[in-house]
């Protein structure tokens, strides 16, 4: 069967289902968007299955649609090795120069390093720690992590790594108090929370005392000094040694966190590399703590 279906169009479809959208897709293969409704279309003719349901200018995978993109996802990953793998002599640098957050590299990221060194590509992940705006020539940055919290600018490349999840933690073993320990580090971090139902009433009856960071909060907290609110990815090891009790379920919060780069993401090798194991790794995260 496979000699009747165009390779194209399950690119076309791998994109459209990967980003939910045919104006994302037609983006990132650089072609109109009628073009890709067209691909869409004329597989859906071929196989005679309906891919997506189409709901308020949403597309939504069908049952079959789910099952053919996770095909497709894992031969199109294959591919990307096997093209890594035929290029990856061709890449000089032997650095690649990661922004990423303070909290999260310094509580998920950094630990995880280990391993991906053992991994034994032929490049090393350079950390610098900083979050917001990056300007990725002037600082020389290959790569940076981010949630989705700002606005980066059409002219980034962006990839999904995966979605946050935040829960309400207080120190084990130790006086209970009715303080919350929250961060300012996050645009607008107390306002969003109050719009999630889970959250309403612990908001509701502790009292909010203000820090800059969230390792701060998580410093606190482990101290007794209140409850905070925090990504799930920053306690693993809290959670692993049961120094920290959850007051509510992982809960996500809207946000999610990308790789962003100044350049396209196929350009390199070692970012595809990299872009891979992150994702992999905070699905494993997910598993393991949500």
């Amino acid at each position: 069967m496979i000699e009747k279906i165009p390779l194209n169009s399950l690119k076309f479809f791998y994109f459209v289902a990967r980003y939910s959208s045919v104006t994302i897709a037609a983006k990132k293969l650089f072609v109109t968007q009628s073009a890709v409704s067209k691909q869409i279309y004329n597989l859906e003719e071929l196989l005679d299955i309906e891919l997506f349901e189409r709901r308020n200018k949403s597309l939504i995978l069908t049952k079959e649609g789910e099952i053919l993109f996770n095909c497709a996802q894992m031969i199109f990953n294959q591919l990307d090795e096997c093209l890594i793998g035929l290029t990856k002599n061709k890449i000089e640098q032997k650095q690649l120069v990661l922004s990423c957050e303070p909290t999260i590299s310094m509580k998920w990221l950094i630990p995880r390093l280990v391993e991906f060194k053992k991994l034994g590509h032929d490049f090393e992940v350079v950390l610098l720690t900083d979050g917001g705006d990056i300007d990725f020539e002037k600082n020389n940055i290959d790569i940076a992590i981010r949630r989705n919290d700002f606005d980066w600018g059409a002219h980034i490349f962006s990839e999904k790594i995966g979605d946050e999840y935040i829960v309400a933690v207080q120190a084990s073993h130790l006086p209970k108090t009715q303080e919350l320990l929250i961060s300012k580090s996050r645009p607008n971090f107390f306002k969003k929370l109050n719009q999630l139902a889970d959250l309403k009433y612990l908001l509701k009856t502790y009292s909010k005392t203000e820090l800059e960071h969230f390792y701060l909060c998580l410093e606190g907290c482990l101290a007794g000094l209140g409850a905070t609110i925090i990504s799930i990815y920053m306690i693993e090891k809290e959670l692993d040694l049961k120094s920290l009790d959850q007051l509510t379920q992982p809960i996500q919060d809207g946000s999610s966190y990308y790789l962003l780069s100044h350049t396209s993401f196929t350009e390199d090798p070692r970012k595809i590399i990299f872009l891979n194991w992150l994702k992999n790794e905070m699905t494993q995260s997910q598993m393991n703590y949500i």
